[in-house]
């Protein structure tokens, strides 16, 4: 194993990763119920949906952790399964069995823009300070994350957000393991984020937010396996409007799942690992493209399955900041997702309130990048702030992207720099400002 991963050049052990592994499946353990929810909304079979969510992010998580020997998790990204059942099912009128063939279709495009290496290409362009904000901006998003799943932030009619009530049973579980997770990690305890979690959860159970019920799952799969391509890319091609009108109809909908999907998975993959320190001197990640392959199957792969974009989860992070380094943490993950189809009562135990705390304390932990960002250097820091605060004000780690994309050319040929600006950064702003004009939200 060592000699695999290579623990000891990383400077790490079997402990330290397989704790890091089970802290990053319990934090993001939630997308196994919350996922398919969503795409019930489509009209999907709830417990195949439930399948297609444990194998894609365990086909997702152990190509990572055996392939590409990254720590980071994969599973139906959050959004996506929005955009996918809301938008492009109930508002477009796409039937869900196109839709899944839409993604199959962006999954493969994947797979051709990192065989040819054009989006680790896209990863060399980002320049240095926004790759340092985008580390800062995914702390603030995170722990956002942690205060609307503890309901510390609820929504408000008048100011957006507003604090939560705190005599709900709910946000005092949450409070009370945000003290404890916090005296753990102040006193240097190893696992402390995982420890936390379990403590908080068992606190919970007196408290009646723990959820003990057990309930039973059914293990079949088949309602939505392999609908994608039958009947899903003949509902695709039979859409009325005439030929023109379906081409650019599908190509909208495509587009839109590949930038996400790919700005989420970059922006995760450059944020995560700029805190672990993995970035070398030119801010890449070692095994980036590899890394990238493993999405782009993993797309492919659960699209055929029955669920919607597999992505780089954020919640990776968790599993970070408890110290993994290597793909043994991935792997780690990636079993527990596969043995999430037989103990999913247990797995689904676990509240948000539970896990929260452990957000809010990550987000803290990947500020550290904000260090880097120049704020002296006007050009530098209003781009790099853009990113950060689109990031986490407005849900979506590609906004953030987007927006620091967009201003960065904008400052530094105001500033009449204009040799700082890599090419294909002008071709992504125009991407960014098109698909703020035109394609669907």
């Amino acid at each position: 194993m060592n000699d695999f991963f290579k623990l000891k050049e990383h400077n790490t052990t079997v402990r330290t990763e397989v704790i890091a592994g089970i802290t990053t499946f319990v934090t993001m353990a939630y997308i196994l119920v919350v996922n398919p929810i969503y795409l019930a909304e489509a009209g999907m079979d709830f417990n195949a949906v439930f399948m297609a969510t444990c194998i894609s992010a365990a086909i997702g998580t152990l190509i990572m952790g055996l392939y590409a020997k990254l720590p980071f998790a994969q599973a139906p990204g959050m959004g996506l399964n929005a955009f996918f059942a809301y938008t492009v099912v109930l508002t477009l009128g796409y039937t869900w069995e196109a839709a899944l063939a839409a993604v199959f279709i962006s999954g493969l495009f994947f797979i051709l823009l990192t065989v040819t290496g054009f989006r680790e290409t896209i990863v060399e362009a980002i320049p240095n300070s926004l790759k340092h904000a985008i580390g800062a901006g995914i702390g603030l998003f995170i722990a956002f994350i942690g205060f609307q799943n503890s309901g510390i932030v609820v929504d408000s009619p008048a100011t957006l957000i507003t604090l939560g009530d705190f005599t709900q049973p709910t946000v005092l579980l949450a409070v009370i393991g945000l003290v404890i997770t916090a005296v753990l990690m102040s006193r240097k305890v190893r696992g402390g984020l995982l420890l936390g979690i379990i403590i908080t959860t068992l606190i919970g159970i007196p408290m009646g937010v723990t959820d003990t019920t057990w309930n039973a799952f059914s293990l079949n799969i088949m309602p939505t396996f392999g609908k994608a391509l039958n009947p899903g890319f003949s509902d695709l091609l039979s859409m009325g409007g005439g030929f023109v009108a379906v081409a650019s109809s599908i190509f909208v909908v495509v587009l839109s799942f590949v930038l996400v999907d790919m700005f989420d998975t970059i922006g995760t993959l450059i944020g995560t690992g700029a805190k672990a320190g993995m970035l070398d001197e030119n801010g890449k990640l070692p095994n980036m493209n590899k890394a990238l392959m493993a999405d782009a199957v993993a797309t492919a792969a659960g699209a055929l399955l029955g669920t919607s974009t597999v992505t780089t989860y954020v919640e990776s992070a968790a599993g970070v900041s408890e110290g993994g380094k290597t793909g043994l943490t991935a792997v780690t993950t990636g079993i527990l997702f596969l043995l999430a189809i037989f103990l999913a009562p247990f797995a689904l135990m676990v509240p948000g309130q539970a896990t929260a705390p452990a957000l809010i304390i990550v987000g803290v932990l990947m500020m550290t990048t904000i260090k880097n960002i120049n704020f002296d250097d006007f050009e530098e820091s209003l781009p790099a702030f853009f990113t950060l605060a689109i990031m986490a004000f407005t849900y979506s780690i590609s906004n953030g992207i987007g927006a620091g994309l967009i201003f960065y050319p904008i400052t530094k040929l105001a500033a009449g720099k204009p040799k700082e600006i890599h090419p294909l950064v002008y071709f992504l702003a125009i991407i960014f400002v098109l698909k703020l004009a035109f394609l669907p939200r």
